[in-house]
This record gives structure tokens, C-alpha cells and sequence, in this order.
């Protein structure tokens, strides 16, 4: 994404649609609602200790680039980014998408203040005669020339004059919504000239050239020996912390970090017991003896279903299976209630006709040719005809299906379910609905897949049932909620630091402990708990309800309600921005490390043994193994059967034919390369093209790369869960 777009969070057409008018209210009712917003502020104050007549806290949500960020500052680029995202979606964001408006308005703000001093380093201005030129000149800004282009595609600039001539006349939200529009024009300009400037110091050598284009077209055959990592077990080798340490020192720059938090935490679902679910159920009963003698279906359906839609006519092939499994259907009958992912559904059949488009059900076993020759073909279709014949004697169709079957049905012995027609290719459609009754196919049926064997589960109908639909979902009652929020709060009450919280999750077999390694500042998430940002907060050192989160290491948390769960966590980690320690990564270095221990013993006996590849294999023991690789591409660094190996393919192309390189140690395990044939990219005088392309994969990562290094040289401080 360019970054001008950081400025424009709407395009100026979206700018341009009027909204709603205001309902006026009373005067009595105005003072009603300033007097209780007023009390709520002031309220809030009190609590938080952020009134002026306690004091102030530090309102700073960070600071970038030495300039502290005051909330007020913030507060306005998010309700910015809240009100351009109305626009668009035309709905208020939920919690989720507050996260990320919040980032959006954070990285304006972040844009706005680190770019602004690089503009001032290098004397970048936009001058008023630009602006112009931009809303009613020659170099006409793209929102502008979208919201004045005509159903014909032509813009007319003597349209915007007009508009621009009439705006003090107009509504004044329409003439604050172009002013925001022309506001963001002088630091979108400015962002456009700067990185437009780096962009064009972008240059490719005519001998990066040659090499991209040698690495494009030449190609090795090679044989290798290939010793796995996995041949040596992880139990034989002992990776200590200092080894780690050596690693992370060696690449610094692969292991930076940003702050972090590990938790530990409980989750307690309020999920519907067996007495909910027998509530539900005799509500649902009832409604059913009430829905059979309904005399508005769409009315009844209305008033009791949770999610009411209005009654369809239904083929086989679109009803719900629980309804699918009483066909045929009678008329008038209300089937159910059938539980199913959480809910009662009731179905009661209105009607009955003939509908456009027939529904069938069938099974296949589909036999697959092993490549594209007639030989292929014709080995698939004998071997089609083989399993055919057998089924015609008497074996067992699903069987068959689940030991032949080359497609995701074997599983289910071949079975395909209902499906209409129109979604199946047309051979295999002309089969199935060609047949007048339900049984297995006498013919193979040929189509692009390859040969199918199809037996008829359920014969072509093109019946269909209207069917109203009750659905009442299992909800958890008041005293289930409140029992797990009881034992919740049992577990904060016996847990006042880490080694006592572990001590009582223990002691409760119904609980389950479960780890989050290092949370970063603005994670809405928490592992699978969604909407989790109150326990993120927490362990950053903020909280609303309770004015202040974890201090230190072991504190417990309170009670907190994510989703459908009662959650109570605790502190067991702290990381700080820089590189990353050992304890906070050793369960993904360790890996590397012992890799690299395993490379170097593997390397060690290789280099005893002498010879060819196979004598080499042979002396090493069982796990080494040769192979060939052919059309080898240096570029790809992929070698067949074994995957991306770029330092193996590398020394390959190092190598002359015959020359058996050294062992080397890759990422899947250790080789020793020998090519049998190189062939050279062809020679080439023109490298213009190699240049282009280059140039123009470099650029297209040109803006991501300004923005990363100009925010790493910013010194940000992020400090917003104080408030968010």
C-alpha cells in the first residue's frame, strides 16, 4: 500500500454524500443529556484520578521521534480513522476493528511527525500554486478526477471550478468535508516528493544484470548425497544456553524485539448444561404442538425463532440433512425439533411442487490417469474397468471406493450427497440425471477428472417443499453463567502469585492452564481468545476496571469476561525492546542451534569417508542417500525431492562437471553436490530488460522500506495501553 494512503483514510467522493439530518430534540431533553454526559466525564474523573481537580496524569500516549504524542492528539486521528471507516462501511466498528483504526491512527500520527522532520532536513516544501495545479490544473489528484468523471468516463474540469465557485453556498459539513480533503493535499505531496526522490536513486549495475540474468536461465543437473537431520536424534545432541546465546549474538539482527508480556491464564467457558439444553427443549416442544396448528406461518416464525427467515421452497439438495432424512415430506407436518450445533430447529412443510432444476444423490469412485499420454489414459480406464466388474460381482460399492477412490470422497465411501443440477460437469450430470432410478451405472463415464464409477444413491426428483423454520438456540441460563464466573473467582481468590495459581489450577481437574508467549503492545488477541485486549492491557500495566495491570512477574490478574469465557491470567514473563534474550526464544533457536550441532557431526564423518557418492553413502551408514536433480535452477535454489536448498544449489553451480563438492550443510540436512551437466544462460548483449525488471522489484518495495527505517530511527515509545 502506497503510503499517501496513511493520509486518506476516504476518498474525497465519499466525502462528498450528504448525511443524515440531526433530529432535532427539546430543550428540556438537550439539558438532560448535557447535564448526564457532564456528571459521566466528571464521574469518570473522579475514579480514574485524570481530574483536574486531582490533578492530571500523564496524558502522553507515546512519543516519536523525541515529540511526545498528548492523547487529545491521538484521540483526533482515531475518531478521524472511526469516522472515514462509517463512511465506507456504513456501520459503527466493533472492538476488533477499533484495533485496528487505532494502529491506522497510530501509524498517521507516527507518518505525520517522524516524516515531517526528514521533509524539513531536506528543505521539502508544496507550494499553493501545486495545490491548485492538484484540485483545478493540469496534474489533477485522482479523488478529485474520480468524484467529477461522468457515467461516460470523461472528467471535466470546468465541473470542479463550478463546484468550487458554489461551495460557500453549500452545507457546511460538505464545505468541512472538502477542507479536511484539501487539508491532507500539502502532506500528501510532500510524502509523493519524497519518496519519489528515493525511489529514483534506485539503479541497477550492468553486472547485477548479467548475474540476475545468468541466475534466471542456468540450469545444472547434479547428483547428491543427502544426509537428513532427522537421522541423528535430538536426544544425542545437548544445546546449552551459552550456545544459544553464541547464535543470537551472531544474528542480532534477525532476533529484534519490541516489548513483550507471557502469561499464563485460565479460561472457563460458560457453556449450556444438560438442564439448559432440557429447558430449551421443552419450550421448542411446545412451540411445536403451537406451530402445527399456526395459521400464519410467516407471522409464527417471526414471533419465536431466533433467527427467522422467511419460508423457501427447498429441493433434497439445499435442506437441512435432519429434514433430508424423513423424505418424502408430507404437507402440513412439522418435523423436529432436532438438535444440531447448539440449537432446536422445528420444519414445518406448507407446500409441495415441481421446481426448475432436478437433485439427485450419488457415489463415484474416481480412478485418475498418471499423466497426460494414452498409455496413461488407458491404463486408468483398465483399471477403472477392473474395479467396475468387480462391484457388477458382488463387492461392496463404499469399500471399493474407500481402497480405489483418488478423490476426497473416499472417506465417505465415495458419496457425492445431494447436489442439483448444474453443479457437477456436464458428462458426469448427463449420467446421473439421465438415470430413471436410483442403482449402480452399467458404463464408465469419462470427463475431465478422469474415469468415474457412479452408483445412484437417490434417483433424480425435481420435487421441492416450502419449509418454515423455527430455531431456538441453547443459550446458557443465569446460573450457569454465574457458576462459572463463581469458580473464576474462586481461582483469583486462592491465587496470589505464579506458584499458587499453578498450585489451585492444578488441584482442579475441570481447569486448564494455557500459555501466551510474549504479547506485543497492541495485540487484540490473546492464542485463540478473541477480543482479549483488556488481558493485553493488563499485563502492559493498565487497567480499567482496577486503575493499574501486573506490576512485576506473578501478579494475578482479576476476572475478566472475553467472549463466552471467565478468564483469569497471571504474569510470567517480561521482554524488552531490543534483541531478543535466550528464554524467550530458546524453544525456536534451539532447533537451529541443534541443526547446526548436527551439521557439523554429520560433516565430520563424511569427511572420513572417500570414493564416489555411493561409496561415500555406503561408508556413512543407512540415512545418507543418493539421488539425481535435474534442470536445477540457480535462482530458485529448489532441489527436487528435497526442497529449498539455496547454499547446496549455490555451490553446485561452483563447481565443474565431475567435481564433488565438499559436505555442506543446508536447511534440511547436510549434502555433498557433484554436477553431471551445466548449461550456461545463453549470452546475452542486451541487459536492458534484466535492469527494468530489477529496478521495478526494488522500487515496488521502496515504500514499506522507507517507512520501517524511518519509524526504526524514530525512537518510538508506544505507551497507548494506558488508555486503550
Amino acid at each position: 500500500m502506497r503510503l499517501i494512503h496513511l493520509f486518506l483514510p476516504a476518498l474525497f467522493f465519499k466525502y462528498m454524500a450528504l448525511i443524515n439530518t440531526i433530529r432535532e430534540k427539546s430543550g428540556w431533553a438537550v439539558g438532560a443529556i448535557v447535564i448526564g454526559l457532564l456528571l459521566f466525564m466528571v464521574g469518570g474523573d473522579l475514579f480514574t484520578g485524570q481530574n483536574s481537580f486531582f490533578g492530571r496524569d500523564d496524558r502522553s500516549v507515546g512519543e516519536i521521534a523525541g515529540q511526545k504524542v498528548e492523547y487529545d492528539e491521538f484521540n483526533a486521528s482515531l475518531e478521524q480513522a472511526k469516522q472515514a471507516f462509517i463512511q465506507q462501511q456504513g456501520r459503527q466498528p466493533d472492538e476488533q476493528a477499533m484495533g485496528y483504526l487505532r494502529e491506522q491512527a497510530w501509524n498517521q500520527l507516527l507518518y505525520r511527525i517522524a516524516f515531517q522532520k526528514q521533509f524539513e532536513k531536506l528543505g521539502l516544501k508544496v507550494s499553493d500554486d501545486e495545490l491548485t495545479d492538484m484540485v483545478q490544473g493540469n496534474n489533477i489528484h485522482p479523488s478529485i478526477r474520480q468524484a467529477f468523471t461522468d457515467s461516460t468516463g470523461q472528467f471535466d474540469v470546468l465541473k470542479v471550478k463550478e463546484y468550487l465557485r458554489n461551495l460557500d453556498k453549500m452545507d457546511p459539513r460538505n464545505q468541512a468535508a472538502f477542507a479536511s480533503f484539501e487539508q491532507n493535499l500539502r502532506p500528501e505531496r510532500l510524502s509523493s516528493k519524497y519518496t519519489n526522490l528515493l525511489k529514483m536513486s534506485t539503479y541497477v549495475t550492468s553486472a547485477e544484470a548479467k548475474r540476475f540474468n545468468e541466475a534466471q536461465q542456468a540450469q545444472v543437473n547434479l547428483r547428491y548425497l543427502f544426509v537428513p537431520y532427522f537421522a541423528v536424534s535430538d536426544s544425542s545432541i545437548k544445546v546449552t544456553d551459552e550456545q544459544l546465546q553464541a547464535y543470537i549474538d551472531k544474528n542480532q539482527g534477525r532476533y529484534k524485539v519490541e516489548d513483550g508480556r507471557s502469561i499464563e491464564y485460565v479460561a472457563i467457558p460458560v457453556t449450556a448444561s444438560v438442564e439448559d439444553s432440557s429447558e430449551v427443549r421443552q419450550t421448542v416442544n411446545q412451540l411445536a404442538t403451537q406451530f402445527a396448528s399456526a395459521p400464519a406461518d410467516s407471522v409464527f416464525v417471526k414471533l419465536n425463532s431466533d433467527n427467522p427467515t422467511a419460508p423457501a421452497y427447498l429441493s433434497a439438495a439445499d435442506m437441512p440433512e435432519k429434514l433430508r432424512e424423513q423424505l418424502p415430506l408430507q404437507v402440513d407436518k412439522v418435523y423436529g425439533p432436532y438438535a444440531e450445533n447448539g440449537t432446536f430447529s422445528l420444519y414445518k412443510v406448507t407446500g409441495e411442487k415441481t421446481g426448475e432444476q432436478a437433485a439427485a444423490r450419488a457415489s463415484h469412485i474416481l480412478i485418475k490417469a498418471d499423466g497426460t499420454t494414452p498409455e496413461a489414459d488407458a491404463a486408468a480406464k483398465a483399471k477403472a474397468t477392473d474395479v467396475l466388474n468387480k462391484i457388477k460381482g458382488g463387492a461392496d460399492f463404499a469399500a471399493m471406493a474407500r481402497q480405489f477412490g483418488s478423490d476426497g470422497t473416499t472417506a465417505t465411501g465415495g458419496d457425492l450427497g445431494w447436489f442439483q443440477q448444474g453443479r457437477m460437469v456436464p458428462e458426469f450430470e448427463k449420467a446421473v440425471f439421465g438415470a430413471s432410478s436410483a442403482g449402480l451405472l452399467p458404463s464408465l463415464v469419462k470427463t475431465s477428472f478422469g474415469y468415474h464409477i457412479i452408483k445412484v444413491t437417490a434417483a433424480p426428483t425435481k420435487k421441492t417443499y416450502r419449509v418454515a423454520t423455527v430455531q431456538k438456540s441453547i443459550q446458557p441460563t443465569d446460573g450457569t453463567r454465574d457458576a462459572a464466573y463463581n469458580q473464576a473467582q474462586q481461582l483469583k481468590g486462592a491465587a496470589a502469585d505464579l506458584e499458587s495459581f499453578r498450585k489451585a489450577v492444578a488441584a482442579d481437574k475441570s481447569l486448564q492452564k494455557v500459555e501466551a508467549k510474549n504479547l506485543g503492545r497492541a495485540d487484540q488477541a490473546v492464542n485463540n481468545l478473541q477480543g482479549a485486549r483488556a488481558v493485553v492491557r493488563w499485563a502492559f500495566g493498565a487497567d480499567d476496571s482496577e486503575g493499574a495491570g501486573a506490576k512485576a512477574v506473578g501478579d494475578v490478574s482479576r476476572v475478566f469476561e472475553i467472549g463466552d469465557s471467565y478468564v483469569v491470567a497471571v504474569l510470567t514473563g517480561e521482554r524488552s525492546k531490543g534483541t531478543a534474550d535466550v528464554a524467550s526464544i530458546k524453544p525456536e533457536i534451539t532447533a537451529q542451534v541443534r541443526n547446526e550441532l548436527k551439521a557439523e557431526q554429520i560433516k565430520q564423518k563424511l569427511a572420513s569417508a572417500k570414493g564416489t557418492l555411493e561409496q561415500m553413502a555406503q561408508a556413512y551408514g543407512a540415512s545418507a542417500q543418493v539421488k539425481t536433480a535435474d534442470n536445477v535452477i540457480l535462482s530458485q535454489g529448489m532441489i527436487a525431492g528435497v526442497g529449498s536448498e539455496p547454499t547446496a544449489v549455490g555451490r553446485a553451480f561452483g563447481l565443474k562437471v565431475g567435481q564433488k563438492s565438499e559436505p555442506i550443510a543446508g536447511d534440511q540436512g547436510v549434502f555433498v553436490v557433484e554436477p553431471t551437466s551445466i548449461q550456461p544462460a545463453p549470452p546475452t548483449t542486451d541487459l536492458k530488460a534484466a535492469q527494468q525488471q530489477l529496478v521495478a522489484q526494488r522500487t515496488a518495495r521502496a515504500d514499506g522500506l522507507i517507512f520501517e527505517a524511518i519509524k526504526q530511527h524514530a525512537n518510538v515509545k508506544d505507551n497507548r495501553t494506558k488508555f486503550f
